[in-house]
C-alpha cells in the first residue's frame, strides 16, 4: 500500500519478510541513498550480547546507517510487544524530527502490525488474534512465546492457559483497521527453494562467525536456563558442547529450526492485506521510486 500523506511527513518505510529474505541487506542500501535510519523490529536482536546467533546487524553494517531497537535488554529481562511500540514510536519522531526517512525493518509480524495498525495495549483479548491462537498447535503457541519474550505459564501443556498468558502480555484493546496513512508497507517474497538456501548459507556463516563460542560466554553469564537462552539457536550448542550432537547435526536442526521460523512469520504476514509483495529487485526499484518522489 503506497503511503497517502507523504506531503506531511516522510514516510515510515515498512520492509518485512521472513529470516533470511534479504531485509537488512535491502533496508541498508536504501537508507543510505535516501538520508534513512533503521528500527530493527525483530524480537531476538533486542538481547544483549546475542549477536552472532540472532544474526544481527553486524558492527559494520550498523556504521552505514543509524539502527535503533538493538540491543535493548539483559537476555532474560521482560521485554514486550507493547514495549516495543512505544520504542519504535518515540524513535519514529525522533527521525523524522532531524529531517531522515524512519525505516521499520524486521520478520516479528506483531511487532510491525503494533505499529503500523497503532496497538493500544491492554489486558483484554482482540478477537481476531485469538483465533489466531486457537488456530495454532501447542507446539507453535511455544514458539510463538519463545519468539515474542513471553514467559510460559506453569501448566504450559494447558492450550487455553498458553493463550490466555499471550493475551495478557501482547494483546491490543484497540487497533486500526488500516496502516498509518504515512506508511509504505513492502514484504520481501522469495522462492520457498532459494529462501531454503539462504538459511543454509547463513547457518554456516553464524557457526563460521563463532556462535559456539558466543553461546558458551552467554551460557556462563546468564546461565543456559535463562528464559533468552531458551530459544533460536543456543539449546543446540549447549547439546553440542555435552555431546548430544555432532556439529553437522547442530548445523541441520538450527537450519531446521529457522526454516519452521521463516514459515511461521509468513504465515502471520501474509494476514496483513495492505503488504505489498515484491522480490528484492522489485522492492528496491518500488520504494528508490516513492522515495525519490517524497
Amino acid at each position: 500500500m503506497a503511503a497517502r500523506d507523504l506531503n506531511k511527513v516522510p514516510p515510515l518505510v515498512v520492509i518485512c519478510g521472513p529470516t533470511a529474505s534479504g531485509k537488512t541487506s535491502l533496508a541498508i542500501d536504501l537508507a543510505k541513498r535516501h538520508k534513512g535510519e533503521i528500527i530493527c523490529a525483530d524480537s531476538r536482536t533486542i538481547y544483549k550480547g546475542m549477536d552472532i546467533g540472532t544474526a544481527k546487524p553486524t558492527i559494520d553494517e550498523q556504521a552505514v546507517v543509524p539502527h535503533w531497537g538493538l540491543d535493548l535488554v539483559e537476555p532474560g529481562e521482560r521485554f514486550t510487544a507493547a514495549d516495543f511500540k512505544r520504542y519504535a514510536d518515540e524513535k519514529i519522531k525522533e527521525i523524522r524530527a532531524r529531517g531522515h526517512v524512519p525505516f521499520l525493518v524486521g520478520g516479528t509480524g506483531l511487532y510491525v502490525d503494533a505499529v503500523v495498525f497503532n496497538f493500544s495495549f491492554a489486558g483484554e483479548a482482540d478477537v481476531k488474534l485469538r483465533q489466531q491462537f486457537e488456530d495454532m498447535t501447542i507446539d507453535e503457541l511455544h514458539d510463538y512465546c519463545n519468539e515474542n519474550n513471553i514467559v510460559l505459564p506453569e501448566n504450559d501443556k494447558n492450550k487455553r492457559y498458553v493463550i490466555r498468558t499471550i493475551e495478557r502480555s501482547t494483546a491490543p484493546k484497540h487497533r486500526k483497521n488500516e496502516p498509518l496513512s504515512t506508511s509504505v508497507i513492502v514484504g520481501i517474497a522469495t522462492d520457498r527453494a532459494v529462501l531454503r538456501q539462504r538459511i543454509e548459507k547463513r547457518t554456516e556463516q553464524i557457526f563460521d562467525d563463532n556462535v559456539v563460542n558466543e553461546a558458551m560466554l552467554l551460557g556462563k553469564k546468564y546461565g543456559w536456563s535463562n528464559e533468552a537462552m531458551t530459544g533460536n539457536i543456543y539449546p543446540l550448542i549447549r547439546r553440542y558442547l555435552e555431546g548430544e550432537l555432532n556439529l553437522e547435526e547442530a548445523k541441520d536442526k538450527f537450519t531446521t529450526l529457522d526454516w519452521r521460523l521463516a514459515k511461521r512469520q509468513l504465515t502471520w504476514l501474509r494476514r496483513n492485506p495492505y503488504i505489498q509483495w515484491h522480490s528484492l529487485t522489485e522492492a528496491k526499484t518500488y520504494l528508490d521510486n516513492v522515495l525519490a518522489n517524497e
